[in-house]
């Protein structure tokens, strides 16, 4: 079980026959009356985000989400194949039920496949990926204003802004959870 008073981003629990996952939380003290927590929940099987309050001393069963590694193999239609590290299964999941996390992840690379009780709902990919750009407009000359950037499509088909000096065939370090560009590489 867990306390509304412990609640931290990532943290998953059962709610009325659903498990949620807290993507913002605030303990909010007001001048007058009780403490409340304030949080924003993703459920972790359909996707849909919700805000919700509770008191500090609710309790929630705690959900027990489980991570393995598989290596993305290939896709085929709407059908993405992944390969179970240990005992070399392959596992097809649909579009749907891997939404956007694939748009950072190329063939051959190990993921997370995420579970709850025994039902896959998600991908999890590498916090931080190394690709190619394969399309940018040329950056000009002595256009150094600090902070400037241009959209570039990467390897995988996702596009991301990056500096002004990225150029076509620049591999570069992209941060899967915000799908910022970090750096060079």
């Amino acid at each position: 079980m867990i306390s509304a008073g412990e609640f931290r981003n990532g943290v998953t629990f059962e709610l009325e026959g659903n498990v949620f996952q807290i993507v913002e939380f605030q303990h909010v003290k007001p001048g007058k009356g009780a403490a409340f927590v304030r949080t924003k929940l993703k459920n972790v099987i359909t996707g849909g985000v919700v805000e919700k309050t509770f008191r500090p001393t609710e309790k929630m069963p705690k959900a027990h989400i489980e991570r393995k590694d598989y290596e993305y193999l290939y896709s085929d239609g709407d059908l993405f194949y992944f390969m179970d590290q240990e005992s070399y299964e392959q596992m097809p999941l649909s579009a749907d039920q891997l939404g956007d996390s694939l748009k950072f992840v190329k063939e051959n690379m190990v993921v997370k496949v995420l579970s709850y009780k025994g039902s896959v709902f998600g991908v999890e990919p590498p916090t931080f990926v190394e690709l190619e750009v394969t399309e940018t407009e040329p950056g000009f000359k002595g256009d150094t204003s600090t902070g400037a950037t241009k959209p570039a499509t990467l390897e995988t088909g996702a596009q991301i802004m990056v500096p002004l000096f990225v150029d076509i065939g620049d591999m570069i370090r992209v941060d899967t959870r915000t799908g910022e560009y970090m750096e060079r590489v």
